[in-house]
């Protein structure tokens, strides 16, 4: 049995046809990244698939004087490109989605300690944000990669510590709110744990603002991985990410191989795009403020 609360958000949020068009994109990257072992007819992994003299080869679908197999043509590997972005789809989509769900657990949790305690904590804990802030996310991530080198693993490490921040400061202004209302005093009252109630009474409430932050800092993350494997220190060159390809086609962009680097580039746009729309009708939904 679906709840009336969740019958009335899916009318009012799919009144936004641009708000339906980026739940579309975005659900047909994930499907297809989910799915990109099987849609894809070569495995950019397996170096026995790959032959040189199959690099740079032109897109079938662009051109009826191509003699390539490859739809939308090869990369300077001999990688069939549509197979190569279907999997650095994957690749992104996870950086992106790991990374959300670590930053956005550690910097919750660090913000509802902070709205809460209050005191020297709340001013420990925004002092070591603050500082954060006064530095650029990409000055920070990098600074990281330079000295743990590449790696799937490391990258998603760098940025949930690059992006803890901004859940931390929304779930301390959500929780400086909550704290007052006449609930939680009932909790203290009945003798009910500082932690409990926290996890119990005030986390449930402050969920709403954490969602809609946590769908723009997904796409953010991505670009942000794409960005450091653009610049080499993302994941190792062996793994395709959106980021790896469009570097491999910017090398060789000016010799007339605009396919490469174009087209990862086009499913990078049209990914974020995707999630961007999403996170801009949750937030009009979730908020009541913008409610009229």
């Amino acid at each position: 049995m679906i709840s009336p609360q969740w019958i009335e958000f899916w009318q009012e949020f799919r009144e936004s046809k641009s708000a339906m068009f980026g739940l579309f994109l975005t659900v047909l990257f994930i499907i297809v990244a989910v799915f990109a072992s099987v849609l894809s007819p070569q495995n950019p992994y397996d170096l026995t698939q790959l032959f040189l003299e199959n690099s740079n080869l032109a897109p079938t679908l662009f051109s009826e004087w191509s003699y390539s197999h490859f739809m939308l043509g090869s990369d300077g590997q001999g990688r069939d490109l549509y197979s190569a972005i279907l999997y650095g789809l994957r690749v992104s989509l996870y950086v992106g989605l790991a990374s959300t769900i670590l930053s956005a657990a550690f910097g919750t949790l660090m913000g509802l300690v902070a709205g809460y305690m209050g005191g020297r904590t709340d001013a420990f804990i925004m002092r070591i944000a603050d500082i954060q802030l006064s530095f650029p996310a990409i000055l920070i991530a990098l600074v990281i990669m330079s000295i743990w080198g590449q790696g799937l693993f490391k990258i998603i490490i760098a940025i949930s510590v690059v992006n803890w921040v901004f859940y931390a400061r929304t779930a301390r202004g959500s929780t400086l709110a909550e704290r007052e209302k006449d609930y939680v005093d009932a909790a203290r009252s009945s003798g009910i744990s500082d932690t409990a109630i926290m996890l119990r009474e005030v986390l449930p409430n402050i969920v709403a603002p954490i969602i809609v932050i946590g769908t723009v800092r997904v796409a953010n993350s991505i670009i942000l991985e794409s960005t450091l494997s653009f610049l080499g220190l993302g994941v190792p060159i062996t793994e395709p990410s959106l980021g790896s390809l469009i570097y491999e086609g910017y090398q060789v962009l000016f010799s007339g191989f605009w396919w490469a680097s174009v087209l990862p580039g086009l499913a990078l746009m049209g990914v974020v795009l995707g999630i961007n729309l999403l996170g801009d009708r949750l937030r009009d939904v979730l908020n009541p403020r913008l409610k009229r």
